[in-house]
């Protein structure tokens, strides 16, 4: 574990783990209307398509991570990945809409495994420092980059192979990566003094969160005042607080509590949350307008958005000499910004817009803010934790991250279609701007700012 290259080695493995997870969280976006021809969707019923798999990624994230730490994380990983190919082939193979929905929210639970386990072995691997900083940027710029590579990749396959091919590639990948996972990556001995896993707890987590998330999804049917959306809402926010409830008296809990006295662990995910809403949604929105109004193909749609992994690696690994330099707050502080105001710039497209003139100056601010936060942010709630709660700090900002995206994608996507057409999308970006101004004031008034002493700065 002390050389270097071999670091990288494991590094690279995992990303690619990483790598899969994230690119089949969008790179179904651009072939939903072939899945729906396919497959007889309705039109209320696609969007599950991406949400069953973002709402049992993030609501089974917790456990995940409090498995890791408890059973092994190597052991979660290879679990997670396993699980993962075979949905992905079960899937590329289904022929009815339900069955596809209900085998992408088994993928979505089995990426849950996999992603912290995966976060937690790079922050065990790669201890505070110059090594942790630059691995935290390429994870979070492949975090990040892996949506937008799966809208590129997804067009060209579903425009010239066939949209079952978006998981069928899963399976190579899957099975090439387990291997070489077992192999190279160390086994790890559980640091904690039991193995007793919160099963209530984990329970009420993971009914809650995606109690919230299908309430908020259902109001495009339901309407936002509706009994039945209203209740919905009721009824995930009381299943949290009753979850906060077993956390507070159980012995062994799932998420013990003293995690959030780390005040950057809170702020973090604070500023998570509303910050990959954006992402999430304006990934699904920018693709319907893309071939809904532009009328580009899917391939044409994947490819633009090619700019966008390309800015964000390239400012992803700027960040990390910048936090070293300066600390995390001004970083948490303008991403969003940068962010806003590219979701401005959406909320005045035209019905019949130009790539260059319209689209490609959002496709450029966006992953500008993202570039600058991501990484700061998986820092900032992953420092100071102690190395047997390693898998569960990585957890919980996983479980923000997708969790918000999955609000996001529901929230959005409602408000678009409420408005319809183009006045749809604009609202639908207006709504973003809200929640972005929200994440820069948590970034000001919650995060702390931390330096790196000079000496890690002269070591990079």
């Amino acid at each position: 574990m002390t050389n270097p290259l071999h670091k990288w080695r494991i590094f690279t493995i995992l990303a690619v783990a990483q790598f899969m997870v994230v690119l089949d969280l969008s790179i179904v976006n651009v072939a939903l209307p072939f899945i729906k021809t396919s497959l007889n969707f309705s039109v209320h019923s696609l969007q599950w398509v991406v949400t069953a798999y973002a709402l049992c990624f993030g609501g089974f994230l917790l456990l995940g991570g409090r498995a890791a730490d408890l059973y092994g994380r190597r052991r979660m990983l290879l679990t997670g990945i396993i699980g993962f190919t075979t949905f992905s082939l079960l899937i590329g193979l289904s022929h009815a809409a339900g069955l596809l929905i209900a085998l992408r929210a088994l993928q979505g639970a089995s990426a849950a495994l996999m992603a912290p386990a995966a976060l937690s072995i790079v922050l065990t691997t790669f201890r505070d420092g110059a090594d942790r900083n630059k691995a935290l940027g390429w994870w979070t710029s492949i975090a990040a980059g892996g949506a937008a590579m799966g809208l590129l990749l997804g067009g060209f396959i579903t425009q010239y192979i066939n949209w079952r091919w978006n998981f069928f590639i899963n399976v190579p990948v899957g099975i090439t990566i387990a291997i070489l996972a077992w192999r190279m990556v160390p086994a790890h001995a559980s640091e904690a003094e039991h193995r007793d896993l919160d099963l209530p707890g984990a329970v009420l987590v993971t009914a809650g969160l995606m109690t919230l998330v299908f309430g908020f999804s259902q109001t495009a049917v339901w309407g936002w005042g509706s009994p039945a959306t209203f209740g919905t809402l009721a009824a995930g926010l009381v299943l949290l607080g009753l979850f906060i409830r077993n956390e507070a008296r159980s012995s062994h809990p799932l998420m013990p509590l003293s995690i959030f006295r780390i005040r950057n662990v809170t702020g973090a995910n604070l500023v998570m949350a509303p910050t990959y809403a954006t992402t999430l949604g304006n990934f699904f929105l920018m693709s319907l307008y893309l071939q809904n109004s532009m009328h580009f193909t899917p391939f044409q749609t994947g490819l633009s958005f090619l700019p966008f992994p390309f800015v964000l690696s390239i400012v992803s690994n700027l960040v990390p000499r910048g936090v070293a330099r300066w600390g995390y707050k001004r970083f948490i502080v303008l991403g969003p910004l940068f962010v806003l105001a590219a979701m401005l710039w959406v909320a005045h497209l035209p019905a019949h817009g130009h790539y260059f003139t319209d689209v490609l100056p959002a496709f450029i601010l966006m992953p500008i803010g993202m570039g600058m936060i991501f990484m700061p942010l998986t820092a900032a709630a992953t420092s100071g934790v102690p190395a047997n709660e390693a898998g569960l700090a990585s957890g919980l900002i996983s479980t923000s991250q997708q969790m918000g995206g999955a609000v996001g994608l529901s929230v959005l996507s409602s408000i678009a279609a409420a408005g319809g057409g183009i006045v749809g999308y604009h609202h639908a970006a207006l709504a973003a701007v809200v929640f972005l101004a929200v994440a820069a004031m948590l970034g000001i008034t919650v995060i702390r700012n931390v330096r790196r002493p000079a000496a890690v700065l002269a070591n990079r």
